[in-house]
């Protein structure tokens, strides 16, 4: 599990129509209750006097940035932003596999598995849907290769799974084929307790109540989110720079 300086959600914007908190890993976004932990419950009992709507959910071992509404209108424009294309989120990822290309897309289908309500899988099936993702190699060493990652579509589990299809399992995403532990050619062990993944960067057009047509493009809301203590620790263990991990 991550350690407990990488346990706590921090605010990193809040007005009156948006609030982006930096999830940590081991929270989920939602819970089917008020009394389980999670961060939608976090928001709530930390600003009562909100109305927060979580626009994104990030698995509960994926740490970055989460969205949330705070009135229809920011909701809306979210939706609108999403269905135009305007909605950019940047996510990092550790693979220990070797990455053959420097860049490309991943456009595989993702299903339901069959086997497993929980889990999903890269191809046709019940549930099929479209789902596109970019990526980018950030950084090599001889022990890992750091992605940049663009979802193009918002399915479930869609860079896990699309990494996995590729071969390139993200690592510590033991449900998705990844592995736990790697050991370096002079004996040390890196372990990853969690998947290694982080929402780094999201942005969007900021709300606008009312435009003429031909007016100016709507301004951009860019925010930053920097990698979590225990991914930083991975990544540098496994011959990586902090400078890697910036978005």
């Amino acid at each position: 599990m991550p350690e407990a300086e990488d346990l706590e959600p921090e605010v990193i914007h809040h007005d009156e129509h948006l609030l982006i908190i930096h999830k940590p890993p081991g929270l989920p976004t939602t819970a089917p209750t008020r009394t389980e932990p999670c961060l939608a419950n976090w928001v709530r009992e930390r600003f009562p006097d909100l109305r927060a709507h979580a626009t994104s959910r990030l698995d509960s071992q994926v740490s970055g940035l989460v969205t949330f509404a705070l009135s229809g209108d920011a909701n809306r424009n979210l939706l609108d932003a999403r269905r135009a294309g305007t909605y950019d989120r940047v996510y990092m990822g550790i693979t220990i596999r070797e990455v053959s290309q420097d860049q490309g897309e991943w456009a595989w289908p993702i299903s339901i598995d069959p086997q497993d309500p929980k889990r999903r899988v890269a191809g046709p099936g019940r549930g099929e849907r479209e789902a596109v993702t970019r990526y980018e190699v950030v950084a090599r060493t001889a022990a890992a290769t750091l992605l940049r990652l663009w979802p193009q579509t918002g399915r479930t589990h869609q860079l896990r799974v699309h990494a996995a299809k590729a071969g390139v399992p993200l690592f510590g995403d033991l449900l998705y084929h990844g592995e736990r532990r790697k050991v370096l050619p002079q004996g040390s062990v890196v372990t990853a307790r969690r998947v290694m993944l982080h929402c780094a960067r999201v942005s969007f057009p900021s709300l606008s109540v009312s435009r003429s047509p031909g007016s100016a493009p709507a301004q951009r809301i860019r925010l930053e989110a920097p990698a979590r203590p225990d991914m930083i620790r991975v990544w540098q263990a496994l011959g990586g720079e902090l400078s890697d991990l910036q978005p």
